[in-house]
């Protein structure tokens, strides 16, 4: 014969239950994708910046320097018009500039049908170009569609 649970063992099942489910989602919506390769000039230093920002935020980077970072924006499909130092990939999309690691977040989780994000130009106060008083520009990420065109995805100020 078996004997019936007590109350006492129901609440520890259950907050067991509970804990291991909480640890499971922390886990893989805090894990974004290890696979964010950055192209870059071996002499830019706000590059390296962004990166950190990114690392920050939780990504795993791999660094490849390159002698004109251009030419992957080309290779990618990236129009010059939103050319900016540096060029990323992940998980097949391409990040030109200093995105914001929200930003790809969010592009990461809705996958729209695009080539990537882009905030051109290196804006003032963007991730990796932040100055020690503290000074901004307001600006936009740009969503790449495919053909070109782009679409405002984020504004930032």
């Amino acid at each position: 014969m078996t004997e019936p649970f007590s109350r006492r063992a129901l609440l520890i099942a259950g907050v067991s239950v509970a804990a291991t489910a909480a640890t499971g989602a922390c886990a893989q919506t805090a894990r974004p994708s290890s696979d964010l390769s950055v192209y870059k000039s071996p002499t830019c230093g706000c590059c390296g910046a962004w990166v950190a920002h990114m690392t920050g935020a939780g990504f795993q980077a791999r660094t490849i320097e390159v002698a004109d970072p251009g030419a992957v924006r080309r290779d990618r499909g990236v129009p010059d018009s939103l050319a900016a130092c540096h060029t990323a990939v992940i998980e097949g999309y391409v990040l030109e500039g200093h995105v914001p690691a929200e930003d790809v977040r969010r592009l990461l989780a809705e996958r729209p049908d695009a080539l990537g994000l882009a905030v051109p130009a290196m804006p003032l106060g963007s991730p990796g170009m932040e100055v020690p008083d503290g000074r901004r520009e307001a600006y936009e990420t740009l969503l790449i569609l495919k053909g070109g065109g782009t679409r405002v995805f984020a504004r930032h100020v």
